[in-house]
């Protein structure tokens, strides 16, 4: 499918997913905008790069400013930029890390939707396209902000698209699993590291590990994006990739305690201490 025309902005788009959806999204004739705090790369690209900072109002405002000047239209709004605090007891992270997790993950969803909706409503369509995560619906023991902030961008997509349908503009989120991205060399360290938390927070620190090094390739959650991006009747909520496929499941069908046993179990909660 050809989207000639149509404009595309996607933040946090240097590596990983964003890359990967920018690119997708350009090849089936987009005008791609990338972001980044970098800005402008000297690289080959099939699309364009801006600078933008998803935690500042003035360069989010600057970004999609530049966007309509160009072209009058923006289409689709992918809002990827995000990163976490490394694995970590929530109790050894501190305030600052927590509001700075939800700066980011949530509050710049928030801040790129409220720059795009006017020019959304007056085209009298569009699709704005959350990458969110299966720990936005499944909790992650040593990593509560970062599943938190991901809970709060269901509630606010979901309750986003009831207002915005009726005028022509969708909202989804996308859900994937691990993806082998440079997402973890970006983390942060936490405040603090607390013994009462090794055993548990090492373990859980190599699951993880291992998980994203067998994960997705960031090109499938790529091509769930433009599905979402693309269709006529588009879905609230999208897995991206076999595992979440299998985790939304999961935590639809299966009893509450049965999630909760499996989780401990997989992340090795209720390991002997040594």
């Amino acid at each position: 499918m050809k989207m000639d025309g149509k404009v595309a902005l996607v933040t946090g788009a240097s590596s990983g997913i964003g890359e990967a959806t920018a690119s997708r999204l350009a090849a089936a004739g987009y005008k791609v905008y990338g972001t980044s705090r970098q800005g402008r790369q000297e690289s080959r690209r099939s699309f364009d790069m801006l600078q933008l900072d998803v935690t500042s109002d003035e360069s989010v405002a600057a970004a999609v400013g530049e966007v309509l000047r160009n072209h009058n239209r923006i289409d689709v709004l992918v809002n990827n930029a995000g990163f976490s605090v490394a694995v970590a007891g929530a109790e050894e992270c501190s305030m600052e890390q927590a509001k700075a997790v939800f700066e980011t993950n949530f509050f710049g969803i928030v801040r790129m939707s409220r720059a795009v909706l006017p020019q959304m409503r007056r085209q009298g369509q569009g699709r704005i396209i959350n990458v969110g995560s299966v720990l936005g619906f499944i909790p992650m023991p040593y990593g509560a902000l970062y599943s938190a902030s991901k809970h709060a961008v269901e509630g606010y997509s979901e309750s986003l698209d009831h207002e915005l349908r009726t005028r022509g503009v969708r909202v989804s989120v996308i859900e994937p699993a691990f993806t082998r991205t440079q997402f973890e060399a970006n983390m942060i360290a936490p405040a603090s590291k607390l013994d009462e938390y090794h055993n548990d927070r090492e373990r859980v620190a190599r699951r993880f590990l291992d998980s994203a090094t067998r994960g997705d390739d960031p090109a499938v959650v790529a091509e769930v994006v433009l599905e979402a991006a693309t269709a006529a009747r588009p879905k609230l909520r999208y897995a991206a990739g076999g595992a979440a496929s299998r985790l939304r499941l999961l935590r639809r069908f299966a009893p509450a305690g049965l999630v909760d046993a499996a989780l401990r179990k997989e992340m090795h909660l209720d390991a002997p201490r040594a």
